[in-house]
Order: C-alpha cells, then sequence, then structure tokens
C-alpha cells in the first residue's frame, strides 16, 4: 500500500502487526464520528491489552507487538480504529528505521496488505494504519502520519487523559510537632486510577510541556477538480475527480523550465516512473524509450535546450487504459550533463486534459537545491479507482532515471 490508499477488508477479524529493526510499542485507539475516543478505555495498549472489538498482542521482543480488531465486536459508534507505533527505547526517533505494517486475517494468518511508510526522520511515535467504517463496510488505509512528541502527542490529539504529576513541593523548615492529638476520622480511600502507560506521562517539572503534534506537511489535505483548474503548494494532493466521477481520459504532464542564466542552454530529461502495488518497478518513460505498458503512457521526446515559452516536454498518459498492476507513477526531471538545478529557473509541472486542452493542475517549483534530479509529482491510484496527483518538488543526487527509481519507489 502506498499512502493515502485503502482496501476492503475480506475477513471479519484482522490483525496489523508493526515490525521494525528495533523493538517498537504498537497500540490501538478506538474512535468516534469526531475522531475522538469515548473515554480513556478506548486506549488499547500493553497495559490495557482489551477493549470492545480491539486487542493488544506483545511480541515479547522477539515478533512484532500487534492489535487484532474483530469488526463484528466493534461497538456502535466507533467508526475508526487508528493503529499506533513508537520506539520502545526513549527518546528514540524513527530516523533510520523503517517500519512495516502488515494486515493479516486473524484467522488464517493470511497476509491481505503491507504498508512502509516513507520519508521517516524526526518523528518519536506514527499513527501507521486505520481500519474504519464506510458505507456499512469495513476497509483498511495506510496512513503514515508522524508525531514529534511521541505516544503522548498522539494520545492527547484523540481525547486521551495525559495525567501530568503534580510538581514536588519545595523543601520548607519543620516546625516543632506539637503535642498529639486524637486521631481523626480519615476519608475512604480513593478508587484505584485505571492503568496508565508510563510512556504518558509528562515529565516532571521544570521540564517544558510537551510540544503540540507535528503539523502535517505544507499544503496537506485533499481536493477535486470540481472548481476548475488546481495550483499546488508542495506536498498537496488533488483528487482527479471532477462531478463526483474519477477522471479517467487520456491527459497530459507537461513538463518545463529555463535557464536560469541568460544564454546559458541547459538540457533536462522529464521521465515518468511506472510502479505496481507494492512500490515494485514496472517500466520507465523517457527520451530512450518514449512509449510503456503497451502504449498507455508515450513520451513527446528529448529538448536539448529548455529555451521558448511552454511544456519542454510532453507526457501522454492514457488513465482508462493503464494496464492494472500499474497503481504508482512518479514524473521526475533529471539534468544528465551534471548542471544542477540551482541553474534552473520557472520549472514546473502541469497536468493537462488530452481532450481539451484544459489545463487541470500545475505545480511550480519555487525552490531549488544544488542536485541533478528532482521528482516533481506523483499520480497513486486509489482501490475505489480514481487518482490522485501529489506535488513533490523532492530533489535527489540523479542524473539519469535509472538512478530515480528507488528513492521515487521511497517517495510512493
Amino acid at each position: 500500500m502506498t499512502p493515502g490508499s485503502n482496501i476492503p477488508l475480506s475477513a471479519a477479524r484482522v490483525t496489523v502487526d508493526v515490525a521494525a529493526p528495533v523493538r517498537l510499542d504498537v497500540s490501538g485507539l478506538l474512535l468516534t464520528a469526531d475522531g475522538k475516543v469515548r473515554s480513556d478505555d478506548d486506549f488499547i495498549f500493553y497495559n490495557q491489552p482489551t477493549g470492545p472489538g480491539v486487542t493488544y498482542r506483545s511480541g515479547g521482543g522477539t515478533a512484532p507487538d500487534a492489535i487484532t480488531v474483530d469488526t463484528a465486536a466493534v461497538p456502535p459508534g466507533i467508526e475508526k480504529i487508528v493503529v499506533t507505533a513508537s520506539p520502545d527505547a526513549a527518546g528514540q526517533t524513527f530516523q533510520g528505521v523503517e517500519p512495516t505494517a502488515t494486515i493479516r486475517n486473524a484467522d488464517d494468518n493470511s497476509v491481505l496488505a503491507t504498508f512502509t511508510p516513507p520519508q521517516l526522520g524526526s518523528e518519536t511515535a506514527l499513527v501507521i494504519v486505520e481500519v474504519y467504517l464506510r458505507n456499512g463496510a469495513w476497509k483498511a488505509r495506510a496512513v503514515g502520519q508522524g508525531y514529534a512528541n511521541g505516544l503522548a502527542g498522539i494520545a492527547t490529539d484523540f481525547g486521551v487523559t495525559v495525567e501530568e504529576p503534580a510538581p514536588a513541593p519545595a523543601p520548607v523548615a519543620q516546625p516543632v510537632a506539637p503535642p498529639p492529638s486524637p486521631p481523626a476520622m480519615q476519608p475512604p480511600a480513593a478508587p484505584p486510577a485505571p492503568p496508565v502507560d508510563p510512556r504518558l506521562a509528562a515529565p516532571p517539572a521544570p521540564a517544558a510541556p510537551p510540544a503540540p503534534p507535528a503539523a502535517p506537511a505544507p499544503g496537506a489535505g485533499k481536493i477535486n477538480l470540481d472548481k476548475g483548474r488546481v495550483s499546488l503548494q508542495k506536498n498537496q494532493t488533488v483528487s482527479l475527480v471532477k462531478g463526483g466521477r474519477p477522471l479517467l481520459s487520456q491527459v497530459k504532464m507537461g513538463l518545463g523550465w529555463e535557464p536560469a542564466y541568460r544564454g546559458k542552454d541547459i538540457d533536462l530529461d522529464a521521465s515518468v516512473i511506472a510502479y505496481g502495488p507494492q512500490r515494485n518497478h514496472i517500466d520507465s518513460c523517457y527520451f530512450g524509450k518514449l512509449s510503456i505498458v503497451g502504449g498507455a503512457i508515450k513520451h513527446s521526446g528529448d529538448n536539448l535546450t529548455g529555451e521558448g515559452g511552454g511544456d519542454d516536454e510532453v507526457i501522454v498518459v492514457d488513465l482508462g487504459r493503464l494496464p492494472q498492476e500499474v497503481t504508482g507513477l512518479v514524473f521526475t526531471v533529471n539534468s544528465f550533463s551534471g548542471q544542477k538545478f540551482t541553474e534552473v529557473a520557472k520549472a514546473y509541472c502541469r497536468l493537462i486534459d488530452a481532450a481539451t486542452g484544459e489545463e487541470l493542475v500545475r505545480f511550480d517549483l519555487t525552490n531549488a537545491e544544488a542536485q541533478t534530479g528532482v521528482m516533481m509529482a506523483k499520480l497513486i491510484k486509489q482501490f475505489t479507482g480514481e487518482w490522485d496527483m501529489t506535488a513533490m518538488g523532492d530533489f535527489v543526487k540523479a542524473r539519469t532515471v535509472r538512478n530515480m527509481v528507488k528513492p521515487a519507489a521511497q517517495a510512493l
């Protein structure tokens, strides 16, 4: 699965386990339609391993922790169960740690789907997968939303009470003990508190309070084409749906650029890389291979200078004719001659309706790095059949499309 993609659940009982090179703590939260828990009882973790329809299983350090969801036993009013993961070691981030969530049929352990969130860094906790109810049917969605302030940030965000310990009293001079007095009646002891995950405890004073959850990437969120042409910012996503119907006609991805310095030609190569549902590389379309996947993707040919107005290179994609196994496309631009993108001006990509010539989506690259490759945009096919386009603008050291295959797969 890729971020944002979803699958229908073919089993009533599913288990989500999360594996990584380091030990992870896995938890589950039962959420209502407003995205909140009903009470702290809806937070399922190693200190509170059972809840209505949801159970936690420890891997004991030798196997991944897991959350099992029995959709038939989930109470009315619960519309989503989010599965979270955080490194077990205090203060450890996901930098260099690649977790993989596996969704299984809980009855026969068969694999229904896997998901590895891309490009993790300073996050210390992660909402990795959600099991949710939509139109009476249960589905699973790949999420991959990171939090910089650990599991406490996730719990707080979803309405779990995180108790802050009272600050220790300052030492005071001890007065002379008064004469003993008759013992007073003491009130009955308060009932024991529900189990608390020590990972959720706030640091003692004078430590600063926890930071708010990490904000989603700039421009995050999804829109569609109903209001006409869409101008995307980096990391923003548009669903290629208009009037409630997915766009499945022929589209053109136009890519353009200009030399940053007058009179200096720049030879860039636009390409598109096609991937399957497991991020497996299917084929690449570029100036050396102008047609792939049975002609459903075609390239206009190489532009050697970047001079002149309009699109420098065009890649035509017939969305309706793409083979079923093609579920992801990444559009890239490379500098084979080694010129860096700091020498390029006005780089952009735009999606055009091939039948009408109407510009549907545009993304202008507003920053530049001294690298030889850039991932401009990606198209990801959703289970429901429509395609999403996400602006990327991510630079990499890669002079050819061959060198883009691995980083582009990781970015899906």
